[in-house]
């Protein structure tokens, strides 16, 4: 499906070109899923440990429906299950798409996402996460990666791809939405400093949808304790000393498609 945009600059020129719809990249019909694997990294052990997590999940859509706003919308389910995909599948959480005239909404837990909008053009951007709270990840993470969420900019890096090979996988027609990408102190990371690294990326293959995600939100804290006090009154010379015992918060993602309908 294609769309025709008609853009008007403040010296009443008018460009008209032909753009590619949402529905082009999010094909959605009931019934249709895509398969991931699902890789996730997370902190423990107060934030000493960093581990990663493999699953397989399912997004199946489910029936259409209406959003909050009343607006037609598709359910989506999502099913996970062990890595290796010997277990069967078992109910995980409920999203919702929206797809206007303009734009793809994704609903997660009342968090919503624009995640592609028109026209669909190399360089075009626009505030994908507008809709959000301040701290949308707060109740999960104390960290402060998301305070700036709802600024991030959105936009297509690049033309879609006619060809591109993802995980083993070959695609046609690939179009990639940055979404963030910022880092503080990494990848050297000063033990005594804070430090940060703030990622997002979407790739979708024309009919077919999403096929690689990665979001990485996480924040390090130096965690400093005092050593020695050293000298108040020459401070200069016998500055305090301190030992650091850094922790990370916060999480990663990284998923590719491995099967669709």
């Amino acid at each position: 499906m294609l769309a025709i945009i008609s853009v008007t600059s403040c010296k009443k020129q008018t460009e008209t070109f032909i753009t590619d719809t949402g529905s082009d990249y999010i094909p959605l019909q009931t019934g249709k899923y895509i398969v991931y694997r699902l890789d996730s990294t997370v902190f423990l052990n107060f934030g000493k440990i960093e581990q990663t997590h493999a699953y397989q999940v399912k997004f199946e859509v489910n029936a259409e429906v209406q959003d909050n706003l009343g607006r037609p919308a598709y359910r989506i389910f999502r099913y996970t299950r062990d890595s290796a995909g010997t277990q069967s599948w078992q109910p995980d959480n409920t999203y919702l798409i929206t797809p206007l005239d303009n734009q793809v909404e994704f609903t997660d837990d009342n968090l919503r996402f624009i995640k592609l909008h028109l026209p669909i053009k190399d360089g075009y951007s626009w505030k994908g996460n507008k809709y959000l709270p301040d701290d949308p990840y707060s109740f999960y993470f104390l960290f402060s990666n998301d305070d700036a969420m709802a600024d991030w900019d959105y936009y297509y890096n690049g033309d879609p791809e006619p060809s591109v090979t993802l995980e083993g996988q070959s695609y046609t027609d690939v179009l990639t939405v940055q979404e963030d990408d910022e880092s503080y102190n990494v990848p050297v990371i000063d033990q005594s400093s804070y430090a940060a690294r703030t990622y997002s990326i979407e790739k979708y293959s024309k009919n077919i949808g999403l096929v690689y995600k990665e979001l990485i939100l996480w924040e390090q804290q130096p965690n400093p304790t005092l050593v020695d006090p050293g000298d108040p009154n020459d401070p200069i010379n016998y500055p305090p000393v301190y030992s650091y015992d850094p922790f990370k918060t916060g999480f990663g993602i990284k998923m590719w498609m491995i099967d669709h309908n």
